[in-house]
């Protein structure tokens, strides 16, 4: 080998080895950040696809559970005329902000739980 020259055997790392979910055949950071892609809905449907996993079943169940409450939150605000209205976007706005949070938190690896709610997915999934 010569000096300041990298060969090629240097520069590859050995590969990771990916664990894959059972029920999705993802991997669970791809799973769990999926899970929020269309709220409660895509939380509804990884819950009941992924049996193992727990990490994945945190995160679909925290879908759930935080946009199941902004849906319904948004939905009662709206029924008050003018006020509600501004309320509701102030909560749309920061939805949006929170979906996008919440999936590179997952993306990430990371189970990071929204403040109060978070919790309470928690504790769901240890009755589950």
């Amino acid at each position: 080998m010569q000096r300041g020259v990298i060969t090629l055997e240097e520069t590859v790392q050995p590969s990771k080895q990916m664990r894959t979910s059972q029920g999705t055949g993802l991997d669970p950071n791809i799973a769990a950040a999926l899970s929020y892609l269309f709220g409660f809905v895509t939380g509804i449907i990884f819950l009941l696809i992924e049996k193992e996993d727990r990490f994945v079943r945190f995160h679909a169940m925290q879908s759930i559970i935080v946009f199941g409450a902004l849906f319904i939150a948004t939905t009662v605000i709206n029924i008050i005329p003018l006020l509600g209205q501004l309320i509701s976007l102030l909560l749309s706005v920061l939805g949006i902000v929170l979906w996008i949070m919440l999936m590179f938190k997952a993306y990430q690896g990371e189970e990071w739980e929204v403040p109060v709610l978070g919790k309470i997915a928690r504790e769901q999934m240890s009755k589950v």
